[in-house]
């Protein structure tokens, strides 16, 4: 009986995980990325009623084809769909699709088919077990087995229709803001050309998440075509600083002989030369990928994205002392962006000049301020108060990150420290109590739950 309900409880939490994603893979920050998201997906977060101060698109390292939301207000996009993607407007059509689940909830809803299906597992089982006990083990193994597929049934229909309104409320939002649904219908017909690669049956959805993409691309074909924004065209600006993004992201998860090839010595663009400066950084060329990002700034000396690359191949090289003045002024063209900022407050440390640390523990504070969730940013800020003698705040710097990363018994303990250090009543001192308390409450929570 334990193995069977065993069986039954192991089929229900794989409804869970279906619903809910986890992002277990490696999050890409990139300050020129992120600004791109953020200009790209605006009118479209506006369309859909959102706030686009509370709504992030954020990457991270998986070459599937895929993007996914999984609670609060952030889209998660995989680096494969970007760098398989041809254009901007493509990318723009999945954006307005995961913010249609969004502002319809469903996250919040999934809950809704997670208990109709588990309502359906429980009677099959409670029927089962009663067959069992009354001597038909086989009629009771089989009305659990079936309650179970009911069970399936149920929850994939329930996703299949939350991802029919998603593309319906991305295309209001594409018409809205004056996108054209082209990308979309295209970036569909991609996916389809991925469903007979790997031979995946298209004659029925049943038994799938997802509505098959040839029926999508039929309902969506007939809605965009009729829309005024059908003729749009993406900004050229814009779609030029797609094609820069795409390219250095692929230059920096792909092996440098897989970005060689795409992005062969012959291309002399800007975005070919992005690649191949990270493909020569990653395979530890430093001097060709210096060349690589000099040949960018040629056409534009302060870029300042290209001045945040030719620092970082610099500092990552063993010369920070020299990555230290194209990093100063990237920080300065982007206002004070907190990712750059973070990489110049790094290479500053880096050049073991304590005439710097007054410079770094500035440029590293006004990183945190702006952009909470940066933990190497903690990591450097600690660095330079260590550096400083004080080991207080390097205590409360250190909490930060550990609690940021959720490592809470590491958080408390340097919370701890910084307790007995800093002056009670001040704002630094009243932030370890929090982060103390935090922690203290999350160990608590998780020796209860054992």
């Amino acid at each position: 009986m334990r193995r069977v309900a065993g069986r039954a409880l192991a089929a229900l939490g794989a409804l869970t995980l279906m619903a809910q994603p986890a992002v277990a893979q490696q999050i890409l920050r990139d300050a020129e990325t992120e600004a791109l998201m953020r200009d790209a997906a605006a009118p479209l977060i506006r369309a859909a009623g959102l706030d686009d101060k509370n709504v992030q698109i954020l990457v991270i390292n998986d070459p599937s084809i895929n993007a996914f939301v999984a609670g609060g207000q952030i889209v998660w996009i995989h680096s494969g769909l970007l760098t398989g993607a041809d254009n901007l407007n493509q990318v723009q059509g999945v954006i307005a699709h995961e913010l249609g689940h969004i502002e319809g909830g469903h996250i919040v809803r999934s809950t809704e088919g997670i208990k109709q299906a588990t309502g359906i597992t429980i009677v099959s089982l409670l029927l089962g077990a009663a067959a069992i006990a009354a001597g038909a083990g086989e009629a009771g193994m089989g009305i659990m087995g079936l309650g179970q597929q009911a069970a399936m049934g149920n929850f994939l229909s329930f996703s299949r229709a939350q991802e029919s309104s998603a593309d319906l409320a991305g295309a209001r939002y594409l018409h809205t803001a004056g996108i054209s649904g082209k990308g979309s219908v295209d970036f569909f017909k991609k996916l389809q050309n991925l469903e007979y690669r790997y031979a995946i049956p298209q004659t029925d959805s049943y038994g799938r998440t997802h509505p098959l993409s040839g029926e999508r691309i039929s309902v969506l074909t007939e809605i965009y075509t009729k829309d005024p924004a059908w003729s749009s065209v993406t900004p050229p600006a814009l779609e030029a600083r797609f094609q820069r993004v795409r390219a250095k992201l692929f230059g920096f998860v792909s092996d440098p002989p897989d970005t060689l090839r795409r992005y062969p010595v012959t291309d002399q663009s800007a975005p070919a030369h992005y690649a191949r400066a990270y493909a020569y950084h990653k395979g530890a060329y430093p001097d060709q990928a210096v060349r690589e990002v000099d040949a960018m700034l040629a056409s534009d000396s302060h870029d300042p994205y290209y001045l945040e690359l030719k620092g970082q191949v610099l500092l990552e090289s063993g010369r920070p002392k020299d990555a230290v003045a194209p990093l100063r002024e990237a920080v300065a063209k982007t206002g004070n962006q907190p990712l750059i900022a973070s990489l110049l407050g790094h290479a500053l440390l880096a050049t073991e000049d304590d005439s710097v640390l007054d410079e770094a523990e500035r440029v590293l504070r006004a990183a945190i301020t702006r952009d909470t969730e940066n933990p190497f940013a903690w990591y450097a800020l600690g660095t330079v108060y260590a550096r400083k003698g004080d080991n207080a705040r390097a205590a409360l710097a250190t909490a930060e990150r550990y609690q940021m990363e959720g490592q809470n018994a590491l958080a408390l303990r340097h919370a701890d420290i910084a307790l007995a250090g800093i002056k009670p009543g001040t704002a630094d001192y009243l932030r370890a109590q929090d982060i103390a308390m935090v922690s203290r409450s999350a160990l608590e929570r998780t020796k209860k739950r054992r």
